[in-house]
């Protein structure tokens, strides 16, 4: 088995960005010359997550509204009266989206829907520079 680690860098506005990375991804996993196994996306820290999604406006829209329903930025957050940071609702957002996808990857390709994205979604409440690591793994 072999195993491919690389990393996207991307910049983000935060309060619930979502920004389209599938073609990124498609890349790594392209170069990486693994034709059937899994690639992991994954962010590191706790004010951001990964998911999939239909990337149109309409979609994109319904995501950040129901987001907003679960965990609305104008609560009280336990994390900013400790920290002072504003921030409490990012990292709530994040823990419900979560840090990581799994895709598989057959004869070289994600099994992506004919619909579906990547996305990184940035919860923070200030712009950022995010990175992304995508492990993939398999039969080269």
């Amino acid at each position: 088995m072999t195993v491919k680690t690389q990393r996207i860098e991307t910049n983000t506005q935060g309060f619930g960005d979502i920004v389209d990375i599938t073609g990124e991804v498609v890349r790594e996993v392209e170069n990486s010359r693994i034709t059937d196994g899994l690639a992991t996306v994954f962010v590191p820290g706790s004010t951001a997550g990964v998911t999939s999604i239909e990337f149109e406006s309409g979609a994109v829209s319904d995501l950040k509204k129901a987001v907003e329903r679960l965990a609305p930025m104008d609560l009280h957050y336990e994390h900013d009266a400790r920290w002072g940071d504003g921030n409490g609702f990012s990292h709530v957002r994040a823990a419900l989206m979560g840090a990581s996808l799994t895709v598989p990857i057959s004869s070289g390709q994600l099994q992506l829907g004919t619909w579906q994205q990547i996305v990184l979604c940035d919860f923070d409440n200030r712009p950022r520079k995010r990175e992304v690591i995508v492990q993939i793994m398999g039969q080269a």
